[in-house]
């Protein structure tokens, strides 16, 4: 989720502010932009309720409250905080980026469609906005729509780890695999030590039959974090597959220790990437 604050934020601020009684409403809309969780919440409704903000200033309080309310699973009033951002500054394309992700959140991959291409319009030149509408395109099963958006994005970005990995997670989906591994090889060439990167490519070998190569990328992910549960069953369940029983039950049951859910979690991402 992305907070609002930059050069045209502040300007608009400052013109807020220009009839403001103290600097204190200043303070909150800095910590509302600068601070997460309950304290940024706070922040930015006592900086709203002060009535001292119009047009793009207030939008951006709206804005960041919202971003906070979806950050902390409160789908329902961060899309109603960028609803109302949206109604300061029609133009503010960061709010509709934002409340498509929360729709995405919330498995409304239509809703996030639509929310995300309004985006685009505003700011046709943000290949983030690309990236998560591929994101949702690619979980509606419209894959022709995600490899276009996708490849929108590495023309915008082409340097950008993320949606490199992205576009190997998708090419592995299509079964484009040796593009998919080039994909990931150049996100980890870039960001070495991605943790999301190791996974896609690893779960690429699995599907191409390479197991020592997936082991080591699972394995990999694992050391960056011992409590990664996708990364502890991918490396159990490889184990299983070569005949180590005993390391990878071992595996499989710790991953299962630290997240009840990670068996169905990962037999769905395998199913969809077509891992046997």
């Amino acid at each position: 989720m992305r907070k609002a604050w930059g050069a045209l934020a502040s300007a608009a601020l400052l013109a807020a502010l220009t009839f403001a009684p103290s600097m204190a409403v200043a303070d909150d809309a800095q910590v509302c932009a600068d601070e997460s969780g309950d304290i940024a919440i706070a922040a930015c409704s006592r900086a709203i309720a002060s009535d001292k903000f119009r047009g793009h200033a207030l939008a951006v309080l709206y804005n960041n409250r919202g971003a906070e309310y979806s950050e902390k699973g409160d789908f329902d009033r961060g899309i109603a905080d960028f609803s109302k951002a949206i109604e300061q500054d029609p133009k503010d394309a960061e709010a509709y980026y934002n409340r498509g992700l929360t729709y995405y959140k919330k498995k409304d991959y239509d809703r996030a469609i639509a929310e995300h291409s309004k985006a685009i319009e505003l700011a046709p030149t943000r290949a983030t906005y690309f990236m998560d509408r591929a994101n949702a395109y690619s979980d509606k099963g419209d894959h022709d729509h995600a490899m276009a958006d996708y490849n929108q994005a590495i023309r915008l970005e082409p340097n950008d780890p993320k949606t490199l990995n992205n576009l190997c997670d998708e090419l592995v989906i299509i079964r484009q695999l040796q593009a998919a591994l080039a994909n990931c090889n150049e996100s980890l060439r870039l960001r070495p030590n991605y943790a999301n990167a190791l996974w896609h490519r690893g779960v690429a070998y699995l599907v191409l039959g390479e197991l020592d190569k997936a082991l080591a990328d699972f394995d990999a992910q694992f050391r960056l974090n011992p409590k990664d549960a996708w990364a502890l069953y991918g490396r159990g369940y490889i184990r299983v597959k070569r005949g180590e029983s005993e390391a990878g039950n071992a595996d499989i049951a710790a991953a299962k220790a630290i997240r009840a859910n990670v068996a169905d979690d990962v037999a769905d991402n395998f199913a969809i990437h077509g891992v046997k």
